[in-house]
């Protein structure tokens, strides 16, 4: 029987994390752009970043969403730490209000919001309904998992050997801590390992003392998520979710010392054990948010010095180097800058693109995802690179500074879409080619490697183009594009040919071939699009590729009548 008890109380913890899952991507998919929005715009008020905080977690039932929606922000340089940290607390807070309504007896709702789900998901195609039908579906699988919980452990109830091990447990709140802690991190989500909490309590299993206990070190282990899950990112990022576990440990440890006295007090509000916990939770959240709220500044100065912005994290993305700030006001020396930057930005994409065709010869999937990370480095610096010139643009500029402003980030941002092409297409390729043990045709594999060098040598010409502006070089590169054109379609027929004469290689690998050859010809595109204003400016282009066609002879406009020629009549 004990066996059965335990797979079942397994079996509830494991669709109250799904759930917990569900409503959070639910809720995400939804209005995910109009929370990052709210957010955006609360940063500029501390009353509103709080309250902002508060409605978010409240809407995703996660404050580590939060806090990751905050980071990406903060490494835009959008976000403040003071302004960062406000916004957690406040997410906190409402993370534990989710708790409290979650605690209280309301599973016969579990089937009519699971059957509101459903039709709303299945029963409609728009985006938005599918979306909060899922985020339904979830809370009433959450709902129902807690009942699950609640049934499974009451058996337990009278174990003495569990009994025993909980009241040890019980009499070191600090191991208690730790291991709601680890818990949590390991579950990733605080407001799931809560109710499991809640549930075991109100079961009879867990005594509250230690419930209290746990309840802190999952408040705890809720802050470590997000640090942990911030770790690669720049310094400036880190900053917000650090402050937040500092706090979070420190008032946790002292409120340890308090935990026999809220033992005997929250009785005194609620009886029922599981509206304890739930109070307990919300109490502590509120306690950091007013012993916080004096020395936010405090702390914000801490974790800058702990987290200099020149500080590196293992293996987080490139940092921006050019980008003087003090040059804004200079429009052309920021410019310059920009244009160095940009260079930096290339290089990096020369060699994931160079890497990219030793993938397909791998033979470890460790090679391939090393080389997707180098996508993290494009993304960060197309991102400081396109927000340096979003401000740049506002001074006043002149016509051709605005034009090349311009131009720098068209060709940054097809750098960044050939590093998204080599990362999502390219690479998965290479992971599909690896994973089924397929091989190309000696034949096949010459012509694509011929196509990438001339890939290759197009980036370096790119490359050139952009700093240059040379419009000799400019022809060059569309010439080259025609060339591409005329072998894309030769390599083809080629391996058509080798199909047609039942090449096993050929035959095993003729999707990744045809793939392969697609992706390379979109990053040659975007790679030329860098010749186009070059050549548009000195009038070199045609309006139209298209050839004129003659109109039909109905359509025809009439002919003029030869002088003294007499009209026909009628």
């Amino acid at each position: 029987m004990g066996h059965e008890i335990l797979i079942d109380i397994a079996g509830g913890v494991a669709l109250l994390l799904w759930a917990t899952r569900m409503v959070k991507t639910g809720i995400l998919r939804a209005f995910g752009g109009e929370l990052r929005h709210w957010l955006g715009k609360a940063l500029a008020s501390p009353p509103r970043a709080f309250g902002v905080g508060l409605l978010v977690a409240l809407a995703v039932q996660s404050a580590t969403a939060t806090s990751l929606i905050l980071a990406s922000f903060a490494q835009q340089g959008l976000v403040a730490t003071v302004g960062g940290l406000l916004v957690i607390l406040g997410a906190d807070l409402g993370s534990s209000l989710v708790v409290q309504a979650l605690s209280f007896d309301i599973h016969l709702l579990s089937p009519l919001l699971i059957l509101g789900g459903v039709i709303s998901f299945m029963g409609w195609d728009r985006p938005l309904t599918k979306h909060l039908g899922r985020a339904a579906v979830g809370l009433g699988l959450l709902l129902l998992s807690l009942s699950l919980i609640g049934h499974a452990s009451a058996a337990l109830r009278d174990s003495e050997g569990l009994a025993s091990v909980l009241t040890g447990l019980a009499g070191d709140p600090l191991l208690a801590l730790f291991l709601g802690a680890l818990l949590t991190w390991a579950a990733h989500s605080s407001v799931a390992m809560i109710l499991l909490v809640i549930s075991l309590t109100m079961a009879g299993v867990m005594p509250t003392v230690l419930a209290f206990a746990l309840v802190l070190g999952a408040n705890v282990g809720g802050a470590l998520v997000a640090v942990i899950l911030t770790l690669r990112m720049n310094p400036v990022a880190r900053r917000v979710p650090l402050a937040n576990l500092l706090v979070k440990l420190l008032v946790a440890i002292v409120a340890l010392l308090f935990l026999p006295l809220a033992s005997e007090q929250l009785p005194l509000l609620e009886a029922d054990a599981g509206r304890q916990v739930a109070n307990f939770h919300t109490a502590f959240n509120l306690l950091v948010v007013l012993v916080c709220l004096p020395v936010s500044g405090l702390v914000a100065r801490l974790v800058e010095r702990l987290l200099p912005e020149g500080s590196v994290a293992g293996a987080g993305p490139l940092q921006a180097k050019h980008l003087d700030e003090a040059a804004i006001e200079r429009p052309a020396v920021a410019l310059a800058a920009a244009t160095r930057e940009v260079m930096r930005l290339a290089d990096v994409t020369e060699t994931m693109l160079r890497q990219a065709m030793d993938t397909f010869e791998a033979k470890d999937s460790r090679e391939i995802e090393a080389l997707s990370r180098l996508d993290d480095d494009i993304d960060a610096l197309h991102e400081a690179i396109k927000l340096y010139l979003t401000r740049l643009s506002r001074q006043q500029l002149s016509e051709s500074e605005s034009r090349r402003c311009f131009d720098i980030i068209q060709f940054t941002t097809n750098l960044e879409h050939i590093g998204d092409i080599i990362d999502k297409n390219l690479l998965d390729l290479a992971q599909k080619k690896l994973k089924n043990k397929l091989t190309f045709s000696a034949d096949g594999w010459r012509e694509l490697k011929a196509f990438h060098g001339l890939v290759l040598d197009q980036l370096q010409l790119a490359m050139a183009v952009f700093v240059s502006g040379d419009p000799v070089m400019a022809r060059q590169m569309i010439a080259a594009k025609e060339k591409f054109r005329d072998l894309s379609h030769a390599s083809a027929e080629s391996h058509l040919a080798r199909l047609r004469s039942g090449r096993i290689e050929s035959l095993e690998t003729s999707a990744l071939h045809l793939d392969l050859l697609r992706d390379l010809k979109r990053i040659n595109s975007h790679l030329v699009s860098v010749a186009y204003p070059i050549l548009d400016a000195q009038g070199e282009l045609r309006k139209s590729r298209l050839r004129k066609k003659p109109l039909p002879e109905a359509e025809a406009p009439p002919a003029e009548p030869a002088p003294g020629a007499v009209p026909k009549p009628g």
